[in-house]
């Protein structure tokens, strides 16, 4: 079927940037992939931006120590966004499947388990957080001079878990069912409030109370609350296909069926997110035998390529999206093309983006470093090396994808974790010793060849288009709860 064809039912293809659930079942693949990435694209930097503000008004205004108090809270923060980025993705793939087969109740069960597991979870770690952040920050051997701050930050930090989870899920339930614009709009919200209230309470204004470091995280907690808030009255004043009312709230206790496939799918994904930062942390293990002036060459390249993977993880989210209610609609001609505009796409904006900031490294480097830095050059050279591995591995995203939106999720995380710790720590620890730091600057290039020639391969040839779990589940969830069922198979509204 041709694109023009399938384009006749759907909405236009202006109308997929518009706020409000979307049909991706239909219509122009590529316009329509490009309109939902980017707004994804747009969340994924205004929130790195507003961590780096955020950052930047820690280190001013309190100094060194509290900004290490920050990166130490922020450390265990991120292994429980790890958790809940996995599980809220599969909970993402059991909405986006629904929504492809216009089964609205299903979509809505699917979200209710999530939400009830989400708060429970997020309740529960946020009370255990604040009793034992104390010893966790010992476990973390937090600095001495860094520790009472780092405790009275992260505890604050606790209390904002639940809006943090809730309002992460929601967004990615809008996701879910096609709508990429109305998470953005509220991220813009959660940035203006969280950057504009720090330095406020942090030194008192007016009304407000001087806080110090408890200030920083005080102004996260109030944003996550008022962005939940604001979420969860547009879902209900839209009327969109995730809201739950009547004889639907009883949806927000769990199902076992649904709860134990956002576990299974979720806990892989999880663990590709933890595999990916650990990884990390041993590649710097290597990296800080090479001196400082080159520990400090990788760290600033590290920081501009956390802006150069953005499109890949952009992309690759959207065709999740957009895979997950095809696969659910049985419109298995389109997943392919799906995929492939994706891997075009992932190309076209990443190369783009390398080429840009090749043109202008020297001066972003001097940002960091200062124009006469030793470390300049090094730093210089490990981006001419490792930027383009960018490209292959933003094809690797889009390919997991793919396959995810069917609940195949154990091979993409063993992909990743044997190029990671097989091909990139592995090559660059063995041949270190003989070739230097370059050793290391290419371990970059053979893990991402390896890794996408083997994504590409089980996208090929893998079993994971067979994948009934997902599926099975919510047919398992409807049977268990058809006598009480509170209405019939619906269709979306345009919102």
């Amino acid at each position: 079927m041709t694109e023009a064809a399938d384009a006749a039912p759907a909405a236009t293809p202006d109308a997929v940037g518009h706020a409000g659930p979307r049909d991706l079942t239909h219509g122009p693949i590529g316009r329509t992939l490009v309109l939902f990435a980017l707004p994804t694209l747009g969340a994924n930097v205004l929130q790195s931006l507003n961590g780096s503000v955020n950052a930047v008004w820690v280190g001013r205004l309190l100094g060194e120590n509290a900004l290490a108090a920050t990166s130490n809270a922020n450390l265990v923060m991120f292994l429980l966004f790890a958790l809940g980025f996995g599980f809220g993705m599969a909970a993402t793939i059991l909405v986006g499947q629904a929504m492809g087969r216009g089964d609205v109740v299903a979509a809505r069960r699917a979200m209710g388990t999530a939400i009830g597991l989400f708060a429970g979870i997020s309740v529960a770690v946020a009370i255990v957080g604040w009793v034992t952040a104390p010893a966790l920050l010992r476990l973390l051997a937090t600095p001495p001079g860094a520790e009472a701050l780092a405790l009275a930050y992260l505890r604050v930090i606790f209390l904002a878990l639940p809006p943090m989870f809730l309002g992460v899920l929601l967004s990615m339930g809008l996701r879910g069912v096609g709508d990429s614009v109305t998470p953005l709009l509220f991220m813009v919200v959660s940035v203006v409030l969280d950057a504009g209230l720090n330095p406020l309470l942090i030194r008192g204004a007016g009304p407000l109370p001087r806080l110090g470091i408890a200030g920083s995280a005080t102004a996260t907690l109030f944003a996550n609350y008022a962005v939940l808030g604001g979420l969860t009255l547009f879902i209900y004043r839209r009327d969109l296909p995730l809201r739950l009312l009547g004889a639907e709230l009883r949806f927000l206790l769990p199902d076992p069926a649904l709860l134990r496939v956002i576990l299974a799918k979720g806990l892989p994904m999880a663990l590709q997110m933890v595999a990916m930062s650990l990884a990390g942390l041993f590649m710097i293990g290597l990296v800080n035998r090479l001196g400082v002036d080159t520990v400090a060459a990788y760290g600033v390249a590290q920081q501009l390529w956390g802006y150069v993977q953005m499109p890949a993880l952009a992309v690759g989210a959207a065709v999740s999206a957009m895979a997950a209610q095809n696969i659910g609609a049985g419109r298995w001609d389109r997943v392919g093309r799906i995929t492939r505009a994706g891997v075009l796409l992932n190309i076209v904006m990443t190369g783009v983006l390398v080429l840009l900031l090749l043109a202008v490294d020297r001066a972003a480097f001097a940002l960091f470093l200062g124009a006469d830095s030793p470390a300049v050059p090094i730093a210089r050279h490990i981006q001419i090396i490792g930027s383009w591995t960018f490209i292959p591995f933003g094809v690797t995203l889009v390919l997991f994808g793919t396959v995810r939106a069917n609940g195949a999720v154990v091979m993409p995380l063993i992909i990743l974790c044997f190029g990671l710790f097989v091909s990139r720590v592995g090559f660059g620890w063995a041949l270190l010793p003989r070739f230097g730091a370059d050793a290391l600057w290419w371990s970059f290039w053979v893990s991402a060849c390896l890794t996408v020639t083997l994504a590409s391969l089980y996208y090929r040839f893998g079993r994971w288009r067979e994948g009934g779990m997902v599926r099975g589940a919510i047919d398992a969830a409807e049977r268990a709860q058809a006598p009480a069922e509170p209405g019939g198979r619906l269709h979306a509204t345009a919102g």
